[in-house]
């Protein structure tokens, strides 16, 4: 993880200013948080000690059951909250945030403005809107697994977690957030690679033509 400092923190923030989401000044207090792919943004477990609002970059959450399964849950994507659950809850199992690209977030100190940030009502207002959005993708995530085949589904998902045009996620958490069996993800994995949607390399597949999994990841949007 990189912290921007001096005149290449001062140049983004400059470029990505937040400040209009709150009625305190927050620029002084802002750090700039880079991580690459694979990078821990939380660590299961663990409370954060910032709230990130995501500038650039997709990244997952995950969350270990107590019989030691992990599964995939949900995506964060840029113009997200990463720790709000945190910050509005004293006692919350924090989930663990994994960089699916090069992400980067802006990172308030909870030490030095969560009392501003719970009595700000321009701050509050915007995030009942993202959670009130959040919780509605995440209705629509469930009636989708039963409403749609799972191509429309897979080729959403391949787009959203792939980096520069390489998807590489493990079968087996895949089938889990789809409600999938392994051979038909596999089927349809080859279905795709048949049609010269993607082409397998390795233990990953490269995107040959994102626009035929934009067309029927559609489906899903325009339901």
């Amino acid at each position: 993880m990189e912290i921007y400092k001096n005149k290449k923190k001062q140049r983004y923030l400059e470029e990505h200013s937040i400040a209009h989401l709150f009625s305190f000044p927050v620029e002084e207090l802002i750090e700039v948080h880079e991580y690459k792919r694979d990078e821990w943004i939380i660590q299961e477990g663990m409370r954060p000690d910032f709230l990130f609002y995501v500038m650039e970059g997709k990244a997952k959450i995950y969350v270990t059951h107590q019989n030691g399964k992990v599964s995939l849950i949900n995506f964060i994507n840029a113009n997200d909250y990463i720790g709000e659950m945190e910050l509005l809850n004293e006692v919350y199992y924090t989930k663990g945030i994994q960089a699916l690209t090069k992400t980067i977030c802006l990172a308030l100190p909870l030490h030095r403005c969560r009392d501003q940030m719970l009595e700000d009502v321009i701050f509050l207002r915007e995030l009942t809107k993202f959670l009130s959005v959040k919780a509605t993708q995440m209705a629509a995530k469930y009636s989708q697994s039963l409403a749609f085949p799972l191509e429309n589904r897979l080729a959403d998902f391949i787009l959203q977690t792939a980096d520069e045009e390489v998807y590489k996620e493990k079968h087996v958490m895949v089938c889990d957030f789809l409600g999938v069996s392994y051979r038909h993800l596999l089927h349809v994995l080859a279905q795709f690679c048949d049609k010269g949607f993607l082409q397998k390399e390795g233990r990953s597949y490269r995107i040959l033509e994102p626009g035929a999994l934009i067309e029927l990841a559609k489906m899903l949007k325009n339901e």
